[in-house]
């Protein structure tokens, strides 16, 4: 349920517009590279082996990845290729290291895949050993209904757009707020061929 004096946790910053056009399309590019050699696959939930709506793929040292029988983790080669992951793209570290506001580089980098109807249920980014660095997200494409709660499933949520070039980071208390996409709003950006929203999250895995 959507409060309308709902109030973000401490350390969730948005920095709207923070990418411009040619920054985008300069980061679209070398996100195309990097799913030429790492071509996105559907994770599946855990136990119920059901696939994800959204398409991933990975760049950096380790990748996020989930099925059935292993679940939720983080692996350093392809799935299907078994190759280790593309380098994380220059344009995606600079703003790493613009906004996070933490010493130490990024170790994955997450491109979840938006079409048609795929959307992102609640959920927290808790996977990573090191807590203390923040999770950035960079939105590129179509404009997405992107939902923020606490670190409670039941805590209050609000849901707010979010368009290409926006950049959101995750830090501090908000580190494990419960977030996700309710629905992508196709035709609201021309930067994708066809359509459709690419998101980049920047982790850092290990403790330093």
């Amino acid at each position: 349920m959507d409060s309308a004096d709902f109030a973000p946790l401490p350390g969730f910053r948005l920095f709207p517009g923070l990418l411009d056009a040619a920054r985008q399309r300069s980061l679209l590019e070398a996100v195309q590279a990097v799913l030429a050699a790492a071509p996105a696959y559907h994770a599946c939930m855990p136990k119920s082996g059901q696939k994800m709506s959204v398409a991933m793929s990975n760049a950096g040292r380790f990748g996020w990845y989930s099925d059935r029988e292993h679940g939720y983790r983080y692996i350093e080669r392809h799935p299907e290729t078994d190759r280790p992951w593309p380098a994380i793209p220059e344009a995606a570290l600079a703003v790493w290291h613009a906004v996070a506001g933490y010493d130490h580089a990024p170790e994955c980098c997450l491109i979840n895949l938006y079409r048609d109807t795929a959307k992102m249920g609640l959920h927290q980014d808790r996977d990573e050993a090191e807590m203390a660095a923040p999770v950035v997200s960079i939105s590129l494409g179509d404009d997405a209904l992107f939902r923020l709660g606490g670190t409670s499933r039941k805590a209050s949520t609000r849901s707010f757009k979010l368009s290409s070039g926006d950049v959101l980071v995750l830090g501090g208390a908000a580190r494990l707020a419960y977030h996700g996409i309710d629905r992508v709003l196709g035709g609201t950006s021309r930067l994708i061929s066809g359509g459709g929203r690419i998101n980049l999250t920047l982790r850092r895995v290990t403790r330093p």
